[in-house]
Parts: C-alpha cells; sequence; structure tokens
C-alpha cells in the first residue's frame, strides 16, 4: 500500500517538566512530518486544550490510548513516564511494535 504509516509518539509529559517534554515532542513531530516517510500523531497537543478546559489525567490518558489501535507503530521517547509505560504496554498487547529510535523507525517503515 501507498499509504503512510501512522506512527504514536508515546511523550513523557508530567516528568521533569512538561513544557520541555513538550518542546522535545513538537521538536520529533516536527522531523517526523519534514522527513514524510509517516504520519506522525502526537498526543501532547492536549496540553494546550488542557490549559483552556482541563480534564483529569485519567481523561487523557484515556484519549490519548483510544488512538494507539490506529497507528502501525510505536515511537516512544526517552523518559520516565507511568503514562507512556501504559502505553507502550498496551501497543506492545496489540502487536503494535515499538521503537526508541527514529533510525530504528525507519527502518521499519522503508523495510
Amino acid at each position: 500500500s501507498s499509504l503512510k504509516k501512522r506512527v504514536f509518539v508515546c511523550s513523557p509529559y508530567t516528568k521533569p517538566d512538561p513544557a520541555i517534554n513538550i518542546n522535545n515532542s513538537v521538536k520529533v513531530f516536527g522531523k517526523l512530518l519534514d522527513d514524510g516517510k509517516c504520519i506522525p500523531i502526537n498526543m501532547l497537543w492536549t496540553h494546550f486544550y488542557h490549559c483552556i478546559q482541563p480534564r483529569s489525567y485519567e481523561d487523557w490518558l484515556a484519549y490519548c490510548i483510544s488512538f494507539i489501535p490506529l497507528c502501525q507503530a510505536i515511537l516512544r521517547l526517552p523518559g520516565e513516564s507511568s503514562g507512556v509505560d501504559r502505553e507502550v504496554e498496551i501497543a506492545k498487547s496489540l502487536g503494535i511494535p515499538v521503537f526508541d529510535s527514529i533510525e530504528d523507525l525507519y527502518k521499519f517503515l522503508d523495510s
């Protein structure tokens, strides 16, 4: 199929600091988008909605998790995160491959 694979970007949010994590996640999202090998799904955009209309952590996590089955791969960004750990476990249980680097993700996408 010529359709690009959707890649869920699992990014830590709260630790060490949301601003740092959002900055890192946006840069990775931009690289994935610019390189054109996949359609990145970056759920940290919910931060900006949360600034205007806050919801609970569990509400946001459930929302983010709902996108995992729609994706063909996961890119797990470095850092401590119980939410990301849960997302990765769900992806693995669904048979969705999880990658820790863009390089490894691209090898999968190019194969």
